[in-house]
C-alpha cells in the first residue's frame, strides 16, 4: 500500500463521513486495506483535525504498558484503544501486546546498537525546526480543507433544492460560516467580489418582496399537479389579476425549484394499406375559426396493472377540446365506431367538419369512410409515417400521459377510469392554454359563442 499524506487520509475520512460510501467500496477505490480506513476514521473521531499529525514520539516501555493495560482491564479493542491514543498505527499496539505476553515488560524495552533514545533525541533536536515548520503548514491545510468542506456542504444542500447555484446563494453560505472562518478566505473559495457579498448581505435582513408572488405561484403549481410550465402560471396569475412578466415567472420558479414535466411518446396503428387512403387535406393546417370545423382523432396505447388500454379520443381544432372518447383492452374497430357515434352528437346541421387521422388500419375501414359520408363529413390523413400532419393530438397524448398517467398510482383499472373521466373534464374545464389567452378550452368556446 503507498504512503497517503495527511491530506489525503482527512479527505478519505471526510468522503465516507459525507458520501455514503461503505468502507469497503472506498477503500477498494483508494486502493488500501479495509482496516486501515476503519483505523482513520476511528483517528478522526477521536482528535477531528489533528487527527493525522503525528510529532516524532519515543514510546516508554511505561506507556507502552499503560495501553497494554487499559485494553484488558476496559475490555478495549486493539483498534479503539490506539486510536484513543493517539497512535499511528493499531499494528504497533498489536506487536507491543504480544511482546507483553511473551517476555513481560523487559521485552517493551528498547533494543539495538547504542543508546537509542539519544539518538532519537539528537535527530529531534537536528531536525526541530522543520518539523514544527511542516507541523504548521499541515495545520493551516487542514483548517482550508475544513473551510472547504464546510462550505461546499451547505452548497450542495442547496444545489438539492433549486438546482443552479447563484451568487447570492454563496454569499449566504459565506454569511452563515463568517463566526467559523474568516471572511476574506472564505470569498475566496467562494471566487465572488468583496462588494458583491456586502451587497448581499444588506438584502440578508429585508423582506421578500416577491414573497406573495411566490406562494401565488406554489400554490398555482401545486393545484394543477406540476403540469404548468412558466407560460401557463404566467396566464393564470393574469386571470387572477396579476400582471407579472414571464421571465420574472420564470425565474421564481426556478428560485422555487418548480418545472413543468415532460412528454412521452404514443402508440402506432398502421398495418399497411387495408382499406383506401384520403389525401391530406388538413396539410398541418392547424387553425380553425369555428368550432365542429377541424377535428383530429388518433389512438394511443399505455401498459397499466399488466394490461393494455387503448384510448381513442377526438380533439376540436378550433380550441383543443376533447370532443369525446372511448377506451378499451383492444383496438378494435368498435373503439373508433364508438367514439364516433358520441361525438356526432355534438354537431348541428349547418356544420362542415372535416375529420384528420393518420393512416391507421380503423380509419381505413369502410365502415368508417360509410360514417362520415352519411354525415357528410370530409376526410383527412397524414401522409405515411408522418407523426407531424397530426402533431395536435400527438401533442396531447404526451400531455395526458405525463401529467395524468404517470403522476398517479392506480388500484384497479375502474379506478383509472373514473380518474380518466375527472382528468378529461379539467382539460377541458380548467386547464388554461396560451394560445387560448389564458382561459380553458370550454372557456374559450363559450366566449366565442356568446359573441357570436
Amino acid at each position: 500500500m503507498r504512503k497517503f499524506s495527511v491530506l489525503e487520509k482527512h479527505f478519505a475520512v471526510q468522503r465516507y463521513l459525507n458520501e455514503r460510501i461503505s468502507y469497503r467500496d472506498l477503500a477498494k477505490e483508494l486502493g488500501i486495506d479495509n482496516s486501515s480506513l476503519r483505523y482513520w476514521v476511528k483517528l478522526y473521531e477521536y482528535h477531528g483535525d489533528t487527527a493525522f499529525l503525528f510529532p516524532y514520539t519515543n514510546y516508554t516501555p511505561a506507556f507502552k504498558l499503560k495501553v497494554i493495560q487499559f485494553i484488558e482491564e476496559k475490555n478495549y479493542s486493539i483498534r479503539e484503544a490506539s486510536a484513543l491514543f493517539h497512535i499511528p498505527d493499531s499494528s504497533m499496539v498489536r506487536r507491543w501486546k504480544k511482546k507483553w505476553e511473551t517476555g513481560g515488560f523487559d521485552a517493551l524495552k528498547p533494543t539495538g546498537k547504542g543508546n537509542s533514545r539519544m539518538t532519537s533525541q539528537k535527530k529531534n533536536s537536528k531536525n526541530d525546526q522543520s518539523d514544527k515548520h511542516s507541523v504548521e503548514e499541515m495545520q493551516k491545510e487542514l483548517e482550508y480543507l475544513r473551510m472547504e468542506n464546510a462550505y461546499l456542504k451547505k452548497l450542495r444542500g442547496l444545489s438539492s433544492k433549486q438546482g443552479k447555484i447563484t451568487k447570492q446563494d454563496k454569499a449566504k453560505v459565506v454569511y452563515e460560516l463568517r463566526g467559523e472562518f474568516s471572511v476574506k478566505e472564505l470569498l475566496k473559495l467562494a471566487d465572488i467580489p468583496r462588494s458583491t457579498y456586502y451587497y448581499w448581505v444588506s438584502t440578508f435582513d429585508c423582506p421578500d418582496k416577491d414573497a406573495e408572488l411566490k406562494t401565488l405561484i406554489q400554490s398555482i403549481y401545486h393545484e394543477h399537479k406540476g403540469r404548468y410550465g412558466y407560460r401557463r402560471i404566467q396566464d393564470e396569475l393574469e386571470n387572477k389579476g396579476h400582471k407579472v412578466n414571464h421571465k420574472k415567472v420564470q425565474r421564481l420558479m426556478k428560485e422555487l425549484g418548480l418545472k413543468s414535466i415532460v412528454r412521452m411518446k404514443k402508440y402506432r396503428s398502421y398495418k399497411g394499406k387495408v382499406g383506401k387512403t384520403a389525401p391530406n387535406i388538413l396539410e398541418r393546417n392547424f387553425q380553425a375559426d369555428k368550432p365542429n370545423e377541424k377535428w383530429v382523432t388518433d389512438i394511443t396505447e399505455f401498459k397499466l396493472l399488466g394490461e393494455k388500454l387503448y384510448l381513442s379520443p377526438v380533439l376540436d381544432l378550433f380550441n383543443g377540446e376533447i370532443i369525446t372518447y372511448t377506451i378499451g383492452s383492444r383496438p378494435t374497430y368498435s373503439l373508433v365506431s364508438e367514439m364516433l357515434e358520441k361525438s356526432f352528437e355534438r354537431l348541428k346541421d349547418r356544420d362542415e367538419l372535416l375529420i384528420h387521422s393518420d393512416q391507421g388500419w380503423h380509419y381505413q375501414m369502410k365502415q368508417y369512410r360509410d360514417a362520415l359520408k352519411e354525415r357528410g363529413i370530409t376526410q383527412s390523413m397524414s401522409r405515411k409515417g408522418n407523426c407531424y400532419d397530426n402533431a395536435v393530438i400527438e401533442n396531447f397524448f404526451g400531455i395526458m400521459k405525463s401529467e395524468f398517467l404517470y403522476l398517479n398510482e392506480f388500484e384497479s383499472i375502474e379506478q383509472f377510469k373514473k380518474e380518466l373521466e375527472e382528468y378529461m373534464d379539467y382539460y377541458n374545464q380548467k386547464r388554461i392554454k396560451t394560445k387560448l389567452k389564458g382561459k380553458s378550452p370550454i372557456e374559450y368556446r363559450t366566449l366565442y359563442q356568446q359573441a357570436a
